[in-house]
């Protein structure tokens, strides 16, 4: 494979080679059914046990809240259908935005269509709900709110703990998706007032295919797979233990270098934004400049296409994406980008960048470097751009030509 910067880590990450160590004698030598009562068996369920106790861990839970699942989807359709469920006789309202990843989105429609409302909260221009909207949007008859823990397109944090406290306050049950955050800012659920959290394993140099679902203990949620008694009844299905175990490791390497790791994608973070807003004329930065992932950028750039700058990225080895990975091969713009503003014709010309440890300054400036040229080549292809020079250029002659006349 060719060299490669690799800036796409929101849609997944590199599997660490200690991550991969450590879940190799789960295939081959402790391969045993964790549900089984023979020792290889209990090897297996050892294993998981040890890996729910970190996971606890790194969010201030106990073990046994924690509900592995097959990713950060699947928990999520858990959470919002089997409160749904529970709660049908409560209450059919619910409560989520408009930016959510549609992992959300999509179970919300579902549900819509039978039987529940749901209300979309909107964000202001950098992706934020606002709490007194918040207070607004509930009814007697909501029994969820589901906002995100950190915009998986736009990096934007929001004020969770505040959203906690309102659910608290209202005795409504808070989920949140923290796919994107989780591992990458500290998360205590007990503090924030999270009753659910969505994660997986394959945005924090975990394995594909496992996730887990935080559910505060006391609360009550119908099964999302039904089969055996797995998970104590709730999830049913043969332990994925190589995952669980990989996705155990992982989480221990993230809280163990957080604070360095994350301060060093900071720094990244803010040279690469720094350089593409001064030498890329008509670009925009996507959500707030501070209170956004560490690892997270995204620009648009005007009169471009995203898509064409994605396939020139690639060709000079830059990997970046122009939104959620989910919807790459949607030709419709980034619903997140449309909800905080912005038209169609510059939500088109939407780059994201997501970096990690690995990355370096020097890459850094090598992406600033070959974006601006590709930026501009494509510029001088565009018919609007062409107008729009014009039109300045004739703006320009005519302030020219009103200061000689005043002179």
């Amino acid at each position: 494979m060719k060299n490669i910067i690799y800036l796409d880590n929101a849609a997944t990450t590199k599997t660490r080679k200690e991550v991969v160590d450590a879940m190799l004698p789960f295939f081959t030598e402790n391969y045993g059914n964790a549900s089984s009562v023979y020792e290889l068996g209990a090897e297996s369920k050892k294993a998981v046990n040890d890996s729910k106790e970190m996971i606890a861990k790194a969010i201030t839970a106990d073990a046994n809240e924690i509900y592995f699942t097959a990713g950060g989807s699947e928990a999520d359709n858990w959470a919002i259908k089997g409160i749904a469920e529970a709660y049908k006789e409560k209450g059919r309202h619910i409560i989520t935005s408009k930016i959510e990843h549609h992992a959300v989105l999509h179970t919300c429609e579902y549900l819509e269509k039978n039987g529940y409302e749901v209300t979309y909260l909107d964000v202001d221009e950098f992706g934020f709900i606002r709490p007194d909207q918040l207070k607004r949007a509930i009814r007697k008859d909501t029994i969820l709110i589901t906002i995100m823990f950190a915009n998986n397109e736009i990096g934007t944090i929001q004020p969770i703990k505040e959203i906690g406290e309102i659910a608290k306050e209202n005795h409504i049950l808070f989920h949140t998706d923290a796919v994107q955050a989780f591992g990458q800012i500290p998360i205590s659920v007990a503090d924030y007032h999270i009753d659910m959290l969505s994660a997986s394993a394959h945005k924090l140099n975990g394995p594909k295919g496992i996730g887990f679902l935080y559910i505060k203990n006391g609360i009550k949620i119908r099964s999302f797979i039904h089969g055996g008694a797995q998970e104590r009844g709730r999830r049913a299905g043969t332990e994925n233990v190589p995952g669980i175990v990989g996705f155990g490791k992982a989480v221990e390497i993230a809280l163990d270098n957080m604070e360095e790791r994350t301060a060093g994608e900071i720094a990244l973070r803010d040279h690469l934004i720094k350089r593409m807003l001064k030498e890329i004329p008509y670009t925009r930065l996507n959500g707030d400049a501070k209170k956004r992932l560490p690892n997270n950028t995204n620009f648009c750039f005007q009169f471009i296409e995203g898509e064409s700058l994605l396939i020139m990225l690639d060709m000079e080895g830059i990997c970046g994406s122009s939104g959620s990975a989910c919807t790459s091969g949607s030709l419709d713009p980034s619903h997140v980008l449309l909800a905080i503003g912005l038209p169609h014709e510059i939500a088109h010309g939407s780059l994201r960048l997501t970096l990690s440890e690995e990355n370096t300054k020097e890459e850094m400036d090598l992406v600033v470097e070959k974006t601006a040229g590709i930026v501009s080549r494509l510029r001088s292809m565009s018919p609007l751009y062409e107008d729009f020079i014009k039109n300045m250029n004739d703006k320009n002659s005519e302030i020219i030509k009103d200061n000689n006349e005043e002179e």
